[in-house]
Formats: C-alpha cells, sequence, structure tokens
C-alpha cells in the first residue's frame, strides 16, 4: 500500500503544480505517479493471480471456491 500512496502523493504534487502554473514539475510528478501506479496495478495483479493459484492448490480442485 506504501506504493499506492506514493502515487497519490506525486498525483497530488502534479495537480498542485499545474494549478500554480509550474508547467515542467507538474509533467515530471504525472509521469512519477503513473509509473508507480502501474507497478502498483501490476504487482496486485500478480499477487492476485498467485493466491488463486496457491487456494486451488490447497483446496484442490473439486473444492467449492
Amino acid at each position: 500500500m506504501a506504493l499506492l500512496r506514493w502515487a497519490l502523493l506525486f498525483l497530488v504534487v502534479a495537480v498542485i503544480a499545474a494549478v500554480f502554473g509550474f508547467g515542467n514539475v507538474a509533467a515530471g510528478a504525472t509521469e512519477v505517479a503513473k509509473v508507480l501506479f502501474y507497478i502498483f496495478l501490476a504487482i496486485c495483479a500478480i499477487l492476485l493471480i498467485a493466491g488463486a493459484m496457491t487456494y486451488r492448490a490447497v483446496a484442490g480442485p473439486g473444492e467449492p471456491v
């Protein structure tokens, strides 16, 4: 969750910089926020798939999900 918190922090920095007219700072913070958010989504998807595979291995194929 810390990674998502950092992404949201950079998003807030980008919005504040855009409001005050600091275009380069806003663009840089936006890019960092995007990258961190996509890394968070990738990690979340990998852990979701790994958890589902582990559950099936422990519960067995005939158990209801």
